[in-house]
């Protein structure tokens, strides 16, 4: 016999959790760990601090989609995505350049604050994940329409979501990459020390 607590019987608890749990190791965990390791990479060969990584994809991802607008969309259409496309991209490139006024120094304190702040997103915005990740997955299918311009612009904007949005809350949530980890020096005195 099955003991019920709270009205809900102990076998749909305890699938609940063990979905939960499985949701959390093959899904959510490896692509916080996909994300450090993209934050990692982008430290050691660039240089640049890891909170840089999320508007520059942005604008490359932007980019890619500018160039397949001009391609294929003529007159109406191309005008519509230009101009979304140059909208989207302005507080990334607003990102950018404010960020470049700052000095470019990715020390401990820098480190410190970042891995606080991923901690802290990676416990309370686990179900904001999951939705854009569902989310992700199932817009470019509900984007049809008999308009073709209309059909263009929300499979672009799909298009746009898709590459996107999961990447900003895992990159927010990953764990950041060491301060030392980029330094050129550091490596060589590693490799030969």
């Amino acid at each position: 016999m099955m003991t019920e607590l709270r009205g809900v019987p102990f076998f749909f608890r305890q699938w609940d959790y063990l979905r939960m749990e499985w949701i959390n190791r093959y899904i959510d965990q490896p692509l916080l760990d996909g994300a450090a390791n993209w934050l990692r990479t982008w430290h050691i060969f660039s240089g640049q601090p890891p909170e840089r990584l999320e508007p520059t994809w942005h604008l490359a991802v932007l980019s890619l989609l500018l160039v397949v607008a001009l391609h294929f969309l003529h007159g109406s259409e191309l005008m519509l995505s230009l101009s979304a496309l140059i909208m989207l991209g302005l507080p990334s490139a607003w990102k950018l350049l404010f960020s470049k006024k700052k000095t470019d120094t990715y020390g401990r304190r820098e480190y410190a604050l970042l891995r606080t702040s991923a901690f802290a997103r990676r416990e309370t915005e686990w179900s904001v994940r999951m939705t854009v990740l569902f989310l992700s997955a199932s817009l470019p299918f509900f984007a049809g329409s008999a308009d073709t311009t209309g059909a263009c612009f929300v499979f672009g904007a799909s298009i746009w979501f898709v590459l996107t949005a999961p990447v900003k809350f895992y990159l927010q949530a990953a764990e950041p990459p060491e301060p030392n980890e980029g330094d050129r020096s550091f490596q060589r005195g590693v490799e030969f020390g």
